[in-house]
C-alpha cells in the first residue's frame, strides 16, 4: 500500500532524533502503516529518514522480507537472543537485543509513540538510547490523509458494507409479526417442524457476517439494536427484534487483503413506527443532510459538528454542546475518521481539526432516549478538492420496510 511520510521526515528533522520507533504488533495501525508487516507478535520497527528497519523472529524473517516495506531485515537470532534470555530475562534480553540493533542502524536517539512499552523505553534509555515521546502521534496524522490506493480500499469495503446492510435489511422485510409483537421468519431448513422462529439481533448479525465474507470483508462484531437496546449507541443488541420499534443496524467492516475499513448505519422499523421514531427519523436525516453540507476541505471538524447540533437544538434536543451531562438526545460526537482503524483522525467534534481533501470521514448524526429508543443514520465519506464524495450516498435512507 502506498503511503507517504514526509511528516514523519519533518518531525525527525525538527528533532534531531535519529529514528523514529514502535515495538508492537500489526494490530497497532501505526506499527502497520510504517513497516506494512502483518504480524500478530510484537516486533520493533525503526525508521530514520533514510531507512526503514525491522526486526523480527526467526519466524517471521522470511515472511518479512518479502512483504513488509522495510529496506533491512533483522532478526532476533543475529543477537542471540536465545542466549541472551536465558542468563538475563526475557525483558533484559529484548532490550538489548533492541540497543544493538539500533547501533548497528547507528541510532543514539529515538522518537517514539505514547504507547510504547514504558520497560522497553526504559531499558533504552539504560542502554544508552535516548528515548522521547511524540505526544503528537504524527504517523496518526499522516495516516488520516489517504492515497488513491488507500480509497480505493475503502471503497471496496464499502461496497462490501453495502451488500451486508441490503442482506440485514432485507431480513427484517421478510419477517412477520407474531402476536406478542416480535419478529418472526422461517425456520432453516432443516428446522424441527419448518414453522417460525424469532428473528433476533444475533440472527440479522449472522447474515451481515456471512455476507462480508463472502465480499472479502469481516468484523469481530456489529450493532443489530433494537428499542431500548438502541438508545445506547454502542450497545450491540441481543434477544429478539420487535415490530414499530427502532432498529439500528451499524456496521464496520475490514477489508480482509488491505486491512482498510468501513462504516455506515441505518435505522429500520418493520411496520409502523412510533410518531416519535418517525419524527426523529426525519430530523436526523435533516441533521445528516447539514453536517454533510458543511464538509468541504480548509472547515474543521468542529463546524460539521456544529452544524449536526444546530438542527437539533432549534427543535429543543439537547445535545452534548448545550448540556454535557445529557443522557438524551444527540449523545456523541458526529463523525470520526475511518482507515486502518474504524476510528481514527480527524474527528467531528468540538475539538475537531480541519479537514483536507484525503480524508475519509463518517457523518452520523442521532437521537437517543431509552424511553423511545434511538435513531441514528450514518454514511462515510471522502473529502475531495471542492467538497466531499458521498460513498454511501446511494444507499436509500428509509425507516419502514416493507
Amino acid at each position: 500500500m502506498t503511503r507517504s511520510l514526509v511528516a514523519l521526515d519533518d518531525l525527525l528533522a525538527a528533532t534531531d532524533a535519529d529514528a523514529y520507533c514502535i515495538d508492537a504488533g500489526s494490530d497497532d495501525s501505526n506499527q502497520l502503516y510504517l513497516s506494512g508487516f502483518d504480524a500478530p507478535d510484537p516486533f520493533f520497527t525503526a525508521y530514520t529518514g533514510d531507512e526503514l528497519a525491522v526486526l523480527v523472529s526467526g519466524l517471521e524473517y522470511g515472511r518479512a522480507k518479502k512483504e513488509s516495506h522495510a529496506d533491512t531485515v533483522g532478526r532476533l537470532s543475529t543477537y542471540d537472543y536465545a542466549e541472551r534470555a536465558a542468563e538475563e530475562g526475557q525483558a533484559a534480553a529484548q532490550a538489548g537485543v533492541y540497543a544493538d540493533f539500533l547501533a548497528d542502524l547507528e541510532v543514539e536517539s529515538t522518537l517514539v509513540p505514547e504507547r510504547f512499552p514504558v520497560g522497553v523505553a526504559d531499558a533504552l534509555r539504560e542502554a544508552g538510547i535516548a528515548v522521547d515521546v511524540d505526544r503528537d502521534d504524527v504517523i496518526e496524522t499522516v495516516r488520516a490523509t489517504k492515497t488513491e490506493e488507500e480509497l480505493d480500499a475503502v471503497r471496496r469495503a464499502t461496497d462490501a458494507n453495502e451488500t451486508a446492510m441490503a442482506a440485514a435489511e432485507e431480513l427484517i422485510a421478510a419477517a412477520d409479526v407474531a402476536d406478542d409483537g416480535t419478529l418472526v421468519i422461517e425456520e432453516r431448513e432443516g428446522g424441527e417442524d419448518g414453522g417460525k422462529t424469532s428473528l433476533t439481533s444475533e440472527r440479522v448479525k449472522e447474515e451481515i457476517e456471512v455476507t462480508l465474507l463472502r465480499h472479502g470483508c469481516a468484523l469481530d462484531e456489529t450493532i443489530v439494536s433494537c428499542g431500548a437496546d438502541a438508545a445506547d449507541p454502542h450497545d450491540r443488541g441481543s434477544g429478539p427484534l420487535e415490530a414499530g420499534e427502532s432498529i439500528i443496524v451499524d456496521i464496520f467492516p475490514r477489508e480482509k487483503a488491505s486491512k482498510y475499513h468501513s462504516d455506515m448505519t441505518r435505522t429500520f422499523a418493520k411496520g409502523e413506527a412510533s410518531d416519535t421514531i418517525a419524527e426523529w427519523f426525519a430530523l436526523t436525516e435533516k441533521a445528516l443532510e447539514a453536517a454533510l453540507d458543511a464538509v468541504e476541505p480548509g472547515a474543521t471538524g468542529a463546524e460539521v459538528h456544529a452544524a449536526a447540533c444546530d438542527v437539533y437544538e432549534d427543535t429543543g434536543h439537547p445535545t452534548l454542546r448545550s448540556d454535557p451531562d445529557t443522557e438524551t438526545g444527540f449523545i456523541h460526537s458526529t463523525g470520526h475518521g475511518v482507515g486502518l482503524d474504524v476510528h481514527e483522525r480527524p474527528g467531528l467534534n468540538p475539538r475537531g481539526e480541519e479537514l483536507e481533501p484525503g480524508h475519509v470521514i463518517t457523518v452520523e448524526p442521532g437521537l437517543y432516549d431509552p424511553d423511545v429508543g434511538g435513531v441514528r443514520i450514518e454514511d462515510i465519506v471522502i473529502v475531495t478538492e471542492d467538497g466531499y464524495e458521498n460513498l454511501t450516498g446511494d444507499y436509500p435512507v428509509e425507516l419502514v420496510v416493507e
